[in-house]
């Protein structure tokens, strides 16, 4: 009996090299089978990865169990370390995040949609990190959503006051906890002025909580998404929140943004100011910045 014909990893080996280099522009890496899921252009089988990582001439290779580019080798082990404490961390940590949300959502009848973003979505949380959050609001509420959140992370947060934090999450009196990774109005979701692939990998890597069939319409209305990550097409919510009541929407009328928008950019150079010894933490946010543009809040430090 014949052996069964290889699949050719001709056809992936750049879907592979472009999905592993996304990964590490946001400083972490994927075993063979998730990446796979994740693949840039759809999903690939496991094989399929390592048949791409034998064929990258040395550009790729598997580390620590993770597939890697030649420059992230060395850090690797590290990774994976972060990898396989997430599960410990995350369980004390997300139902916390399923409650915040469920408060802010309740107090702020604006918000259309809530994800959970950053390394609590992406699997290598730690207790010293902040949970990112990504949101989607009525027109003319953005900077009102920022000071908004990080009133309520302020308070939500005096009760972690013993938490482990490092350079981006240490503040005076209360640590940074729940913090605002992106917010969208809904005018600016229909068109995304980008779609491109980080664009859509923010959404697919994301875990939504409330508004998920926002999302969907969001998805469906720029087409852009998923052409670069068809797998889009199932983004699931593992728990809805549903809040018993909301505040009346009337309580929050436009005229209220500007005000929270100096609000805001005052909050905003202040934290900028407790980062300033510390490079790493600047760049991150830096990074961070350039990644969400034209979608940042404030322009300027």
């Amino acid at each position: 009996m014949g052996l069964a014909a290889a699949p050719s990893p001709t056809g992936q080996l750049s879907r592979v090299l472009r999905t592993v280099a996304l990964l590490e522009r946001r400083g972490y890496a994927l075993p063979a089978r998730r990446l796979g899921e994740f693949c840039l252009g759809g999903p690939i089988s496991t094989l399929e990865v390592r048949f791409a990582v034998a064929a990258s001439g040395g550009k790729l290779q598997e580390s620590a169990g993770l597939v890697v580019g030649a420059g992230l080798a060395a850090r690797a082990p590290r990774i994976r370390r972060r990898a396989d404490e997430h599960a410990a961390a995350a369980a004390a940590y997300l139902p916390e995040t399923l409650g915040f949300a469920r408060r802010l959502v309740a107090c702020c009848p604006y918000v259309l949609s809530v994800s959970i973003a950053g390394s609590l979505a992406s699997g290598g949380f730690r207790e010293s990190d902040d949970v990112d959050l990504n949101l989607v609001v009525e027109d003319g509420r953005r900077h009102l959503a920022y000071v908004a959140v990080n009133l309520l992370a302020y308070l939500h947060a005096l009760r972690f006051r013993g938490k482990p934090v490092d350079d981006s999450t240490r503040r005076p009196l209360a640590p940074r906890l729940m913090t605002l990774n992106l917010v969208l109005e809904r005018a600016q979701c229909f068109p995304l002025v980008r779609q491109d692939a980080d664009m859509a990998f923010e959404l697919l890597q994301s875990v939504p909580v409330f508004g998920t069939a926002f999302l969907h319409g969001v998805i469906a209305a720029n087409p852009g998404l998923s052409e670069a990550f068809p797998q889009l097409a199932e983004l699931r919510a593992p728990v809805e929140i549903l809040p018993r009541r909301r505040l009346p929407p009337a309580l929050f009328p436009r005229w209220l943004d500007r005000p929270s928008r100096a609000v805001g950019a005052s909050a905003w150079r202040y934290m900028q100011w407790t980062r300033r010894r510390s490079p790493e933490a600047l760049a991150r946010v830096a990074f961070v910045r350039e990644t969400m543009r034209p979608y940042t809040l404030f322009e300027k430090a």
